[in-house]
Order: structure tokens, then sequence, then C-alpha cells
């Protein structure tokens, strides 16, 4: 499509047409925040053990005694899985024979007579009994997802970040068919849909695929947004709103279910009240408008000069008597080669260079929701670490922005992942006795992780050549992708050491920091276009690398962020 820009320049970059998108696309970007996080508060696994019946006609001490004492993760506290034999503790508690507490439990001075007897150890035949004193209830308490079904527990994150996956690779093509707006809102009702039906879910099985389906439409309403909104605006205003407005919407999105989580405690009620801000949303479409580009690209070129007309009106500027010529936006008849996927490993740079990327997009989704998972394993009210957690977002994605706009690529992302990954390392010294300490480090984690991950979107770009641009980022976030759907399971390795999950994240953030060395400099420099361009800028050992010669000052500015990037930007 040629000269696009150019003929509805007359719009401007900034009027009340311009702002009256930003603030709906924003608006539209809150339920998908809103539901992310999801996870965390109906599956989270409070405290609990076995369930002793009130008919046993136990007295306290005795009910008490009846569970026993483990070793996790080099502390002590009471068993989740198994007590001691019911019945054997009856016939103890009728007897009359009293047995301190430190004597059962250490299994130490026990004799009927002169015969000394063990007392053995059964599973929760009767149920679990769960701590009430964060949540009232969960779907891991009400579908028992503990001791022999603990399994289930990550697996039900794993098939939301896999409907995310899903999500990303159908939005693409349905909104290149149907158009941006369409499948906007139809990915919002969906995901208010599936919500509230995920409050009725009779059984486990049931309650996995419908948050499975959450997890589509979580994803392809924010993609679907991010591309209309990047399509509509233009210049500076299309870099602050997908690197700065949209992001902060989507995170106060966040914000709120926390806040809602910690006012309705109970999974039902929280599931249904997700599904409000997305249908609150749907009137929205009388004000949301349809790309113009994506119809001038479908040859509907009357719909789009309307549409156009109509923004001149609302920003008081008067459009020309022609503002398509048919023959000026003809699809180009050259002969392209056709490049896909297994291009991007063709030759020895850009397979070099392709690898580090995964591995970058890989740690940092692992990272991120690793962190966010995590948090429920550090002490203190888990509703106000959450809020931290997710407050700390805002200026994250600040300083990335600000980080785009005016340095280089290479240095702040090395630097932010490096802080990330020393603060998280910094745990190991803090997770035992030093808790305030703890969630400051996890914080800076998470500002890191952040500030990194906004430097990646468009580092990645600009790598990429143009003829092989889009599959590039959908590579990426592919491998993204499934770092987030693998991080629920860092938490089973706390169960081990309460210090293996910041292990590994630290590790993977230092291993893509001194990657990062091997990566050329784009900031400044003009994108290639072909993968032959990639042997001259492409991957380089550190001590061979020389920086490109510099381009003049206009050029500079306009490659802080290619509008090119932020169209094909789809996962």
């Amino acid at each position: 499509m040629q000269n696009y820009e150019s003929s509805v320049s007359f719009l401007g970059t900034w009027g009340p047409f311009q702002r009256n998108v930003v603030i709906m696309l924003c608006l539209m970007s809150i339920p998908s925040g809103f539901n992310i996080l999801s996870t965390i508060f109906l599956l989270v696994s409070p405290p609990h053990h076995c369930h002793i019946p009130t008919n046993s006609n136990l007295s306290q001490d005795w009910i008490q005694a009846s569970i026993p004492v483990e070793q996790v993760a080099g502390q002590q506290q009471r068993s989740s899985c198994s007590r001691y034999e019911l019945d054997m503790v009856k016939n103890l508690s009728v007897s009359g024979i009293n047995f301190s507490q430190d004597q059962i439990q250490n299994q130490s001075g026990f004799n009927l007579g002169s015969s000394p007897f063990v007392l053995k150890q059964e599973q929760c035949r009767d149920g679990w009994t769960y701590s009430t004193e964060y949540f009232q209830s969960t779907a891991v308490t009400e579908f028992n997802l503990v001791c022999r079904d603990e399994w289930k527990q990550p697996l039900n994150s794993l098939v939301y970040f896999i409907g995310g996956l899903v999500g990303c690779w159908l939005s693409g093509p349905l909104s290149d068919r149907f158009g941006r707006k369409p499948v906007l809102f139809g990915a919002t009702l969906m995901l208010s849909v599936f919500s509230s039906a995920l409050a009725f879910a009779p059984s486990w099985p049931i309650f996995i695929c419908l948050f499975g389906m959450m997890g589509v439409g979580q994803i392809a309403s924010y993609i679907a947004g991010f591309v209309l909104g990047s399509e509509i605006l233009m210049g500076s205003v299309r870099v602050i709103f997908c690197g700065l407005c949209l992001p902060i919407s989507y995170v106060f999105g966040i914000m709120m279910l926390s806040g809602t989580a910690y006012l309705v405690r109970t999974w039902r009620l929280l599931s249904l009240i997700m599904a409000v801000p997305g249908l609150a949303c749907i009137p929205l479409w009388w004000l949301v408008p349809e790309s113009p580009r994506w119809l001038v690209s479908c040859r509907r070129m009357k719909e789009a000069d309307l549409f156009l007309r109509s923004a001149a009106l609302k920003n008081k500027v008067e459009p020309p008597s022609v503002i398509f010529n048919p023959s000026k936006f003809e699809a180009r008849n050259q002969k392209t080669e056709s490049l896909g996927f297994l291009d991007l490993l063709r030759t020895t740079n850009i397979r070099c260079m392709t690898l580090i990327l995964w591995l970058f997009w890989f740690s940092n989704n692992l990272c991120y929701f690793g962190v966010s998972f995590n948090m429920s394993n550090l002490s203190g009210d888990p509703y106000m670490n959450y809020f931290l957690l997710f407050a700390i977002e805002l200026p994250g994605y600040t300083a990335s922005y600000l980080a785009i706009r005016f340095f280089p690529r290479r240095l702040p992302l090395m630097c932010f992942s490096l802080l990330a990954a020393i603060a998280l390392l910094l745990l190991l010294v803090t997770l035992d006795g030093y808790p305030n300490i703890t969630i400051c480090l996890v914080l800076m984690g998470k500002f890191g992780t952040l500030g990194a991950s906004g430097l990646l979107y468009v580092y990645t770009g600009e790598l990429s050549p143009t003829v092989i641009r889009n599959t590039a980022m959908s590579s990426s976030g592919t491998w993204g992708k499934v770092g987030s759907a693998i991080s629920p399971y860092l938490m089973v390795l706390a169960v081990y050491n309460q210090a293996l999950p910041w292990i590994v994240v630290s590790s993977l953030s230092f291993l893509s920091v001194l990657l990062c060395l091997f990566l050329p400099e784009t900031f400044g420099q003009p994108l290639p276009d072909t993968i032959q361009q990639i042997s001259q800028t492409g991957f380089r050992w550190p001590w061979a690398y020389r920086n490109p010669p510099k381009t003049d000052e206009k050029s500079e500015k306009n490659q802080t962020i290619s509008p090119e990037i932020i169209c094909t930007t789809r996962l």
C-alpha cells in the first residue's frame, strides 16, 4: 500500500478524533488486563490439613495431635496430606490414656502395658480442612486439587496460557479477514461469556475447558486493540499510545482485579464480576471506529473515504477533494520470494540472532509470570503483595517508554535484565528472615523484567529484515508464550527448596544478558529489508563488533519506533 499516511496527513497527528480513539481503546484494554492474572486468585491453594469428622468424638487436643508434623522446605509444619490412623487415635482417646503432643509427634514413650506401638499414618479419607484467613473459597478448595490431585493446579494455568497461544494464532488471520473492530469486540464478549460460565462450572474438567477459552479471548482482545490503535493513529501519538497509554490502562485493569479479589473472597462470585468490564465495553461498539488502513487494503475505498471525512469534521480540518487515488493504491505486482519460518534459521548470522532472541523472549516471560505466581510463597498479606507487584508495572512501563524514546536498544535492555537478575538472586539471602527486603527485591525484579519486555518488542522488530519481520515477531512471541505457559510449574520447585524458583529465573536472566552482547545496536540505523543485509549488521562476536555509521538526526528520530514494527507485532 503506497502513500497511505501522506494521503491522510491532513487529519494531523492529534485532535478530538485521535483523543477519542485513544480513550476508547484504552477502556477496551481494561477487560483483558482484569483477566490476565485471574489464575492467581481463582486457583490459590491455602494452607490445609486432613479433615477430622465432628462425629469422631475427639477432644481438641487429640484433633490437634492427630495431624503429623513434617519438614517442608527446611521448616516444620503440619502435614497437608496425611493424618494418624483415626481408628487408633479414637481408641487411645476412649481408653483415657493421655500422651503429650510432643510424644505423639516424636513417636516416643508409646506403650500400652508392656507392648510398645507406633502410630501409623493414612491418607485424608474424609477430605481436607482449608484455612479461610485470606480466601473463603477457591477452585482448589472446592474441587480439592491438593495432594494426589495437586498436579492439576499448574495444569489449569498451562491450559489458560495455551489458550492465549491459540488466541495469538487466530487473532491475526481473523482480523485480516473480518476487520479489527469485530475481532476486538468478539474477543471481549467471548472473555465475558466464558468468565460468567466459569462461575457455574460443576466439576474440574468443565472448569479447565472454560478457563482455556478465557485465555483465547484475553489475548485476542488485547492484540486486536493494539493493532487497531497502531493503524488509526500516526506519528508520535502512535508511539505514545502503543508504548505508554495502552500498557498503563492494561495495568490499571490488573490492579482492579487485586482490589476486587480483596473485597470478594469467593471464587465463583469473583468469576462473575470478572465478566463485568467486558460487558460494560460492548456499548462502545458505536464509538470505536474500524481501521481505515484495513478498509483501504480491502479495496473498500468509499467506506474509508467517508470515515476520514467524518474524522476531519471532528478535527475541524478541510479534507482534500480526493483523498484516495485508486491508481496509487493498487497492489504491488512485483514478485517477491515467499519466506517462512525456516528462513529464520537458514544462514548462520540470522540463525544465531534468532536463537538468542527466542531465548530472551522465553526467559523474559518466564521471569514475569514466575515472579507473579511465586508471590504466594512469600510472607505477608497476599492481597497487598500482589497490589504492589501490579503497581510497580506503572513505573516499569514508563521507564521502558523513555528508554525506547531516547536511548540505544542494547545497553538499556541489558541493564534492565541485569537489574532483574541481581534482585532475584539476592532473594537467596533474604528469603528466610527479611520479609520486607524480600518484597522490595521482588518488586525490583519485576521492574527490570517489565523494562526489558518493552525494549524487547522494539529491538526484535528492528533486528528482523522486512521480508520476514512478521514471522520473526510471531515466532519470538510464541517462545514468550511457552515461557509463560510453564511458569506455573516454577512453584513446584518451591516444594523442594523455596529458593529454587528464584535461582531458575535469575540464571536465565543472566544468560540473556551475556548473549545480548552478541547482538548489534539498531538505534538510529536503517531497518534491514532483506536477509542478505543481516550478514552486515547481524550476529557478531563482542570483541569483533564495531558500531555502524550513524545516520543523520532526522533518520534517528524517525527510527525511534518503526510504524511497520508496531503494525506487525501481533504476538
